[in-house]
């Protein structure tokens, strides 16, 4: 069986296949760039694991209090050398990459502070950790106030209006470095640096915190080389490899980890206690798989991109531009497309692939969000997978793929259910 009989077995048309091989033709050189990268991000990960003596006794779990566990005590290590801070906290107990967000935000904020975000509105789900939207237990119960500076039209930092804002109560700043739900480009850690320098030339003693969800690896870089105080994200995301079932980090100055690990257990307690179960050997290995699994993801952004734009949609980053995360946006401009979409990607999942993902309320969010992911670990971003709120632009955003080859059939199916239901005409 060669290449083309088994994609029409897989539901992929001649046609739809035809056009992608197309497509590909052109970004063998964008594609050698990523392998590069991951090449370097590799070997980064192998020094950390090298510098702080990861052994087979590492992947032994704890149970009860978790006193003395080798292996998460030393992963935290392996984060800090990596990413090239002071601290690490990195644990199964934090749920989400919301949590830890809103662990870093509630540990480092105090009454009376204030948060700013100069890169304009934070991400749905932390309206509610903010207070934004109104929710028990939210900043603004706690009386820590909020306000942001929107981005000018072009996506630039309004730096005029951010040194405006900063004032004798703003404790700290958080920078959304990926787009959420939004059409607008994803920050470059270069871009975060000058910000950084900026808001710490204002006010020094500002705490600065990154949400670096589905950044890891993408660069050279991260944004603590650059001066984030903290930099956060889920283990579910990029750092976990596809292999983290759960979990999320949160790396920085010890102090700001100190209080973090303080919040997430307990004052006095800290990171001293917290059983790893028997999770570790799947949040080391994810690790050490993270470089090449983001590299296959950033090859299927890239030609979710080129082959979107070449049918003449809006998609952000646009085919060309370079790229800091992995999420690839299409406005396809009704939800019609956006389920025709989701199909697609859900139709080309390893696990429920016989499953229609359909629109429903999801908490966090203040409308219907579609989700496609038939994923091994529930809810992993990082494989295959695709979601936006239904509302206008009814952009999809779509991201992951552990292969790149999982990632090239997964674009094919949304390309292939969108010709099917005649709303995309191959030329």
């Amino acid at each position: 069986m060669n290449k083309q009989e088994m994609y029409l077995q897989l539901g992929i048309s001649p046609a739809v296949l035809s056009f992608g091989e197309r497509i590909l033709d052109g970004l063998k050189e964008r594609f050698e760039a990523i392998d590069e990268m991951a090449e370097l991000n590799q070997a980064k990960v192998i020094h950390a694991m090298q510098e702080n003596r990861v052994s087979a006794a590492c992947f032994a779990g704890t149970t009860g209090y978790g006193h003395d566990d080798l292996g998460r005590d030393t992963l935290e290590k392996v984060y800090a050398s990596c990413f090239h801070t002071e601290a690490a906290l990195v644990r199964p107990h934090i749920t989400c990459g919301t949590h830890a967000l809103a662990i870093a935000l509630s540990a480092n904020l105090l009454p009376g502070d204030e948060l700013l975000s100069p890169v304009g509105k934070p991400y749905d789900t932390l309206e509610e950790v903010i207070g934004i939207r109104e929710s028990k237990c939210s900043l603004k119960e706690y009386g820590v106030s909020y306000r942001q500076v929107d981005l000018l039209p072009d996506g630039s930092f309004d730096y005029d209006n951010i040194k405006k804002a900063i004032n004798e109560k703003t404790k700290l700043v958080t920078i959304q470095r990926s787009k959420g739900y939004q059409m607008r480009p994803s920050f470059s850690v270069a871009q975060i640096g000058e910000l950084i320098t900026f808001v710490k030339s204002v006010k020094p003693d500002l705490l600065v915190m990154v949400d670096n969800c589905y950044g890891e690896f993408v660069e050279a870089l991260e944004p603590s080389d650059v001066g984030a105080d903290m930099i956060v994200g889920s283990l579910i995301k990029n750092p976990g490899g596809g292999l983290a079932p759960i979990g999320g980090y949160i790396c920085g100055t010890q102090e700001c980890v100190d209080r973090c690990a303080y919040r997430l257990s307990a004052p006095g307690l800290g990171q001293d206690v917290g059983a790893s179960l028997s999770v570790m050997t799947a949040l080391y290995q994810g690790f050490f798989l993270a470089p090449t699994v983001v590299a296959s993801a950033l090859k299927g952004a890239i030609f979710a991109a080129n082959i979107y734009e070449a049918l003449g949609y809006h998609v952000v980053p646009n085919a060309t531009e370079s790229r800091h995360d992995v999420i690839q946006s299409v406005e396809l401009g009704s939800e019609a497309a956006m389920l025709a979409f989701a199909r697609g990607i859900q139709a080309a999942a390893p696990v429920d692939s016989y499953v229609t993902p359909i629109p429903y309320p999801i908490p966090g969010y203040n409308c219907d969000v579609i989700m496609a992911a038939g994923a091994f670990v529930q809810g992993s971003s990082i494989e295959l997978s695709a979601d936006g709120p239904i509302r206008e632009p009814y952009a999809v955003y779509f991201q992951g793929g552990l292969t790149w080859a999982h990632a090239k059939l997964g674009i094919l199916m949304s390309l292939q259910k969108l010709v099917e239901d005649g709303l995309v005409t191959l030329g």
